[in-house]
């Protein structure tokens, strides 16, 4: 018995080799890659009719059985893991409704090689389109948020430790300005896909005179790739995707874990719906932030695995390899369908959590986040420099604490008894300015520097933040516009081949790609 693909091959494949690479990745990519492996043999031999390397006896029939194939999904097709993997089987099946002769043309002009590739961009940009658009999404919640609460004022923090006053508002733009640098990077993972590899062929291109420009336009990219050997070496832009997601899902956790300390009784600044908690099977008083162990938990497994991805690589020499095309991409896709799973459950937080604007104001009224001001006041209206002033201060907060003196009671003759032992100098400050600077909303509200947390200054930043976003998201919506046009051209275009009398004049390959 030999192999079912090659004659060069003279045994079958041993059963321990398909049970453990070749079943696993047909059963993995068949069904996940079948679409596009279908526009991308359609496309393939629109080529070959139009450059009239098959004529028509050739390419009517094989296209009426590719739109077949089509129409019947990829339930239809018997898989054989002994074929190998995908195409063989697609191409086993093909050759069953064609013969071996039609069949087998396909293939002319082209090469595992550049299909895989082919479709690994394909399935990167439609994925990075799907994820951009899903975090666009995310980020415009948290402004929406961001607007309602711009002046809900609370501790921001330092090291964990209370440092000065912000609001909830300022909280979540700063978010969503981080998310934008993470659209950003998507953005950049759109143009590294935006190359056909398809013509490529093995790795050193083909002979024929085939037409890659025709082909890279019906499959939806802006041009064919320069260079045939990099078009196959190369998934760089999956690692690039992997990446970005691992990052994008850091800033996620980071939020995830400052909502999980706020959410506790200790803190008490966020309250959760309970169709976003869990409860527990012996304490009946327990409610659970199940989602957000979720979400800390799946940080972790995309960073694992990006890391995978990148040790595959890096050993691997520069062309074609099951390793450096086959195993180090599959990591990628798993990280997409879980990002995409994480930005939905992201998004539910962001607008259904609600912050208790009381406790957040108290505890910022309490914990002396405010006395930096009281710093800036000792240099504006005490004539001393600011680290004097610094020393002033951090008298004042000492005595406090040893007498049990919460920060809003602190008194104007407290800071001038510090200064004067401090300084050897008396420094007079009014009562009235000290409580204003111990207040945290007025402490807030003027912080009007340019990124600073006052109310007015947030709500302006999250306008240019929403128009900023619109117009990624018009990048984001325009290639999946171009994409899904490109699909319905390539459908007319071959429903014109088999249909000639009912189709519109078939246009060529180069004014479509233009």
């Amino acid at each position: 018995m030999e192999s079912k693909i090659s004659r060069r091959l003279k045994q079958p494949l041993a059963k321990e080799v398909i049970q453990h690479i070749f079943l696993p990745r047909l059963n993995r990519e068949f069904f996940a890659n079948f679409d596009l492996l279908n526009e991308i043999n359609l496309a393939h031999l629109l080529m070959l009719h139009e450059q009239e390397i098959l004529d028509a006896r050739a390419s009517l029939p094989l296209a009426e059985a590719l739109l077949q194939m089509q129409a019947d999904g990829p339930h239809a097709v018997e898989l054989d893991p002994a074929r190998e993997e995908a195409y063989f089987n697609y191409e086993a099946h093909l050759i069953r409704m064609v013969g071996p002769d039609l069949g087998g043309r396909l293939h002319t002009a082209r090469s595992r090689n550049d299909i895989g590739a082919t479709i690994d961009r394909m399935r990167a940009r439609d994925f990075t389109t799907r994820i951009g658009q899903a975090l666009i999404g995310l980020a415009d919640a948290a402004l929406t948020r961001a607007g309602e609460f711009a002046n809900c004022v609370m501790p921001g923090y330092t090291h964990m430790q209370a440092a000065q006053p912000i609001t909830y508002g300022y909280y979540l733009s700063a978010l969503a300005d981080a998310w934008t640098r993470d659209v950003d990077r998507l953005l950049h993972v759109l143009d590294s896909t935006d190359g056909s590899p398809l013509g490529a062929c093995a790795l050193a291109g083909t002979s024929f005179p085939i037409d890659r420009v025709g082909p890279s336009a019906w499959l939806g990219f802006t041009r064919p790739l320069a260079n045939a050997l990099d078009g196959v070496a190369s998934r760089d832009f999956a690692l690039e995707l992997s990446a970005t997601l691992s990052i994008m899902m850091i800033t996620c956790s980071r939020m995830v874990q400052d909502f999980y300390i706020w959410s506790t009784a200790e803190f008490g600044y966020l309250s959760f719906p309970d169709s976003v908690a869990s409860t527990s099977s012996i304490m009946p008083q327990k409610k659970n932030p199940v989602v957000l162990e979720y979400l800390r938990g799946k940080t972790g497994h995309l960073i694992g695995l990006t890391s995978a991805a990148f040790s595959t690589v890096k050993s691997t020499h520069f062309t074609h390899s099951g390793d450096s095309s086959r195993e180090s991409t599959r990591t990628c896709w798993e990280s997409c369908e879980e990002a995409l799973k994480a930005l939905e459950l992201m998004r539910l937080l962001v607008e259904q959590v609600e912050p208790d604007r009381q406790r957040m104001l108290s505890r910022a009224a309490q914990d002396f986040s405010a006395v930096t001001d009281l710093a800036d006041l000792l240099v504006r209206k005490g004539d001393i420099s600011f680290r004097d002033a610094h020393h002033v201060i951090g008298a004042v907060v000492r005595h406090a604490l040893d007498l049990g003196i919460p920060a809003h009671e602190i008194s104007a003759e407290t800071i001038n008894a510090m200064a004067s032992e401090q300084l050897g100098r008396p420094v007079r400050l009014q009562q009235a300015d000290v409580s204003q600077c111990l207040d945290p909303a007025s402490n807030v509200a003027a912080r009007q520097s340019y990124g600073g947390p006052a109310p007015q200054q947030v709500l302006r930043h999250v306008e240019a933040q929403r128009l900023a976003l619109a117009e990624k998201a018009r990048r984001f919506d325009a290639t999946a516009q171009r994409v899904s046009e490109a699909r319905q051209a390539l459908q007319r275009r071959i429903q014109a081949l088999v249909s000639p009398a009912t189709g519109s004049a078939t246009p060529t390959a180069g004014a479509l790609a233009g």
